[in-house]
C-alpha cells in the first residue's frame, strides 16, 4: 500500500525525472514527504515564486528536451505559475506543472483557493486533467509525460486533489512513456527534391521545438548540400549556428529589413518546425494568408498547425529529428547558378556590424558591449533573456554558434531571463550562463536570485538599466508622442541589492568600464551581477527617443 504521494513521485522516477522546481504549498504536503525519501534521485529546487519556478521548468524543458516539472499549490500559486506554462505552449517546450487542489468532498463550494484548472489552463496548455482517483494516479501521469513530448511538444497542467494524495492503493506502477515521432514519407521527401532542384531564390526558416542537437546537425548539412540560406524564427538563433556561411539571420522584431525583403522574393519557403506566427512573419504581412505568393513547404510536428493559417504546397506532418535526418539523406541537390545564399549571409554580416550605427547617446554604447562578449564568452555558453528594447541589441550583435544556448520567451514574456538563468546554470554547470535584463525586467523574477546563491547557480546576470519600460515608452512615443503616462521607473541600486542577497555586484557606466567588470563577476566564484546605467536616450539600436519622438510629432503634421 502507498499514498498517491508516494504512487505519483514513483511514477516521476519511472519516467525520468531527476530535477523539480517548485514553491511548497499544503496542498501538497504528501508529494513532498514522498520527496523526501527520494532525494537521492530527484533534486528538489525550491523558488521564491511561482511564475519563477514555471519559468526555470520551462527553461530545463527547452535545453533538455525532456518534460521541466514544476509543483505549485492551488490557487494564487497556479495563477502565478500560469505565465510560464503560456511561455511553454508557445515555445511548444515539453512541460508538466502539477497543482495542489482542494480535497474533492469541498470542490465546488468555492472553497479555499479553489479554481477549476480545466476551465482556467483550457487555452493555455495541451491538456489539463484532474486526478480524482489513487488508482488512476500511473495511467494518468504516464499520459501527461506522452502529451507533454509527442506531436507538438508542449505544457500539461495535472491538479491533485489534497485528499487523493493521502489516500492508500495497491497499484502496479506503469511503464516509462515512449517518445513517437512522425516521419515524412518517401513521396513527400521526392516532391521536396523536385521544389528545391528548380528555386532560384529558396529559403529555409528554422524553429520551433522538438530539436535535439543530431538534428540542428543534420538541419546544417541539407543547407550545405541544397545551398539553402536559413533564418531563424523568433528567438531561435539557436537552431543554426549563425557564423555559418548559410546563416541569413533572424525574423523577429525589428528583423533586417534585406531579410524581411528576400522572405518577399522567395520563391520557395521551406520553413522547418516554425508555426509562422505573428512575429516571424511581421505581422502576417511577409507572407500572405491563406495562400502564400511565395511556394511553400511546411514541416511541422503537430498536424493541427498544417493549414491552419497557410495552405502550404507541400504540408509535411514530421518530427524534426526525423525530418532533418531525412532531409540530409537527400544528399546533394543541384540548383540554378545564384550567388542567393552568399548574398543573404553578407547582409546579415553587415547588419551585426556595430561599426554601421551613429554613436549612440551616453556613454555606454550596448552594441559594443555586446560585441565584446560575443567575442569573450565560449561558444556553448548560455544566453538568456525576458522582453524589454534591451534584447535587440542582444539579438541583432550576438552570434549564437551552437545549440541551446539560447533561452528566451517567444510569447515576449517579461521576468524570464533571471529564472532561467538559473535552471540553466543547475543543468549545465560546466557551462558560463550569462542573464541579460531590462530594470522593468529584472525586477519581475529579480528575487529569485536568492535561489541562485542557495543552490551555487553562479551565473551572471547583467541588469540594463534606462530607468523606464523601454519597449512601452517607444511604442508610446510613436503612437502618443510627448505624452509620457505609466512608463517611468525608480530603481534600486542594482549592485548593491545584489549584495544584499550575497551576489557578487558591480556598476558601470561606460562602456570601457564593462569588460574588467565582467571578468571580476566570472572569478567571483559566486552568483554575480553587473548593473549597466544606460542614457534613456539609447532606446532603440537603430533611433534614439527623440529621434523616435520627432518622427513622430512629424508624420502628425503631415
Amino acid at each position: 500500500m502507498r499514498t498517491g504521494g508516494e504512487v505519483l513521485v514513483d511514477a516521476l522516477r519511472i519516467n525520468g525525472v531527476d530535477r523539480i522546481f517548485c514553491v511548497p504549498g499544503e496542498s501538497y504536503l504528501a508529494v513532498l514527504d514522498a520527496l523526501y525519501d527520494a532525494s537521492g534521485d530527484i533534486d528538489l529546487v525550491v523558488c521564491r515564486q511561482e511564475g519563477g519556478a514555471a519559468y526555470m521548468a520551462e527553461a530545463y524543458g527547452k535545453l533538455t528536451g525532456k518534460p521541466g516539472i514544476c509543483f505549485v499549490t492551488r490557487g494564487p500559486g497556479a495563477t502565478n505559475a500560469s505565465v510560464g506554462v503560456h511561455t511553454a505552449f508557445q515555445d511548444s517546450t515539453p512541460m508538466i506543472l502539477f497543482v495542489g487542489q482542494v480535497a474533492r468532498e469541498q470542490s465546488d463550494r468555492e472553497a479555499f483557493q479553489e479554481i477549476d484548472y480545466r476551465r482556467m489552463f483550457g487555452p493555455l496548455a495541451k491538456w489539463v486533467v484532474q486526478i480524482d482517483d489513487t488508482a488512476r494516479i500511473p495511467e494518468l501521469i504516464g499520459q501527461a509525460f506522452h502529451r507533454a513530448v509527442n506531436g507538438r511538444p508542449g505544457p500539461v497542467v495535472v491538479a491533485l486533489p489534497e485528499d487523493m494524495l493521502t489516500d492508500c492503493a495497491d497499484i502496479a506502477d506503469a511503464r516509462a512513456y515512449t517518445r513517437v515521432e512522425a516521419n515524412p514519407a518517401d513521396a513527400q521527401m521526392e516532391q521536396l527534391r523536385g521544389l528545391l532542384s528548380c528555386a532560384e531564390r529558396p529559403l529555409m526558416i528554422v524553429g520551433g521545438g522538438g530539436w535535439d542537437a543530431a538534428a540542428v546537425d543534420d538541419i546544417r548539412h541539407f543547407a550545405e548540400l541544397a545551398d539553402l540560406p536559413v533564418a531563424a524564427s523568433f528567438r531561435c538563433q539557436d537552431l543554426f549556428d549563425n557564423s555559418h556561411p548559410n546563416y541569413a539571420g533572424d525574423l523577429g522584431l525589428a528583423a533586417p529589413p534585406l531579410l524581411t525583403r528576400r522572405v518577399r522574393d522567395a520563391d520557395l519557403l521551406l520553413v522547418v518546425g516554425a508555426r509562422l506566427g505573428e512575429m516571424t512573419t511581421g505581422g502576417y504581412t511577409l507572407v500572405d494568408v491563406p495562400v502564400p505568393r511565395q511556394r511553400l513547404v511546411h514541416v511541422y510536428p503537430g498536424i493541427e498547425e498544417l493549414g491552419r493559417v497557410y495552405q502550404a504546397d507541400l504540408p509535411i506532418n514530421s518530427g524534426m529529428k526525423a525530418f532533418a535526418a531525412r532531409a540530409r539523406a537527400l544528399g546533394r541537390i543541384e540548383r540554378p547558378a545564384s550567388v542567393w545564399t552568399e548574398g543573404a549571409h553578407a547582409d546579415y554580416l553587415a547588419h551585426v556590424e556595430p561599426s554601421r550605427l551613429g554613436r549612440a547617446p551616453g556613454a555606454v554604447q550596448m552594441e559594443e558591449i555586446i560585441e565584446w562578449l560575443r567575442g569573450r564568452l565560449p561558444a556553448d555558453a548560455i544566453l538568456t533573456n525576458g522582453a524589454g528594447n534591451y534584447s535587440a541589441w542582444l539579438h541583432r550583435f550576438y552570434q549564437y554558434r551552437s545549440f541551446r544556448s539560447q533561452l528566451a520567451p517567444s510569447n515576449g514574456s517579461m521576468g524570464y531571463g533571471v529564472p532561467a538563468a538559473i535552471a540553466a546554470k543547475l543543468m549545465a554547470p560546466q557551462r558560463m550562463v550569462v542573464c541579460l535584463a531590462g530594470d522593468g525586467c529584472f525586477l519581475m523574477n529579480g528575487q529569485e536570485l536568492a535561489t541562485a546563491v542557495h543552490y551555487r547557480a553562479n551565473a551572471i546576470f547583467i541588469v540594463v538599466n534606462n530607468g523606464m519600460y523601454g519597449t512601452i515608452r517607444m511604442h508610446q512615443e510613436r503612437s502618443y508622442p510627448g505624452r509620457v503616462s505609466g512608463t517611468a521607473l525608480t530603481n534600486p541600486d542594482f549592485a548593491v541589492l545584489a549584495r544584499a542577497y550575497g551576489v557578487h555586484g558591480e556598476f558601470v557606466d561606460t562602456t570601457a568600464a564593462f569588460a574588467p567588470a565582467f571578468e571580476r563577476a566570472a572569478a567571483s566564484g559566486r552568483p554575480a551581477l553587473i548593473e549597466i546605467r544606460v542614457d534613456p536616450e539609447a532606446l532603440t539600436p537603430r533611433m534614439s527617443l527623440t529621434e523616435i519622438r520627432e518622427q513622430a510629432l512629424a508624420q502628425l503634421a503631415r
